[in-house]
């Protein structure tokens, strides 16, 4: 799978209406209890790992993974040995 560039990730991102695209570096080991955020998040990730648990669930993403959270759903998150990196865009 070849993954996009940044700035073809963002251009895409803004013309689906998304007002904010970052680029998020998770350190290894990181661990976030169960929280929410204020708006929609659509991300990729680009390098290391990191599980993802939402409603129970919980999804394994490597490079190339995608994940999308609607704005105030409850979630966690775990980053692997070598922390992660994902684009994402945000409204």
């Amino acid at each position: 799978m070849t993954l996009p560039d940044f700035s073809t990730f963002r251009s895409q991102a803004l013309s689906r209406g998304f007002q904010e695209v970052l680029e998020r570096r998770w350190e290894p080991g990181t661990v976030t209890g169960e929280h929410t955020h204020p708006f929609e998040a659509d991300a990729l990730v680009v390098q290391g790992e990191m599980w993802l648990t939402v409603n129970g669930a919980t999804d394994h993403l490597r490079p190339g993974g995608r994940f999308n959270i609607a704005a105030g759903t409850p979630h966690a998150e775990v980053y692997g040995p070598e922390g992660a990196i994902y684009w994402v865009a945000r409204r």
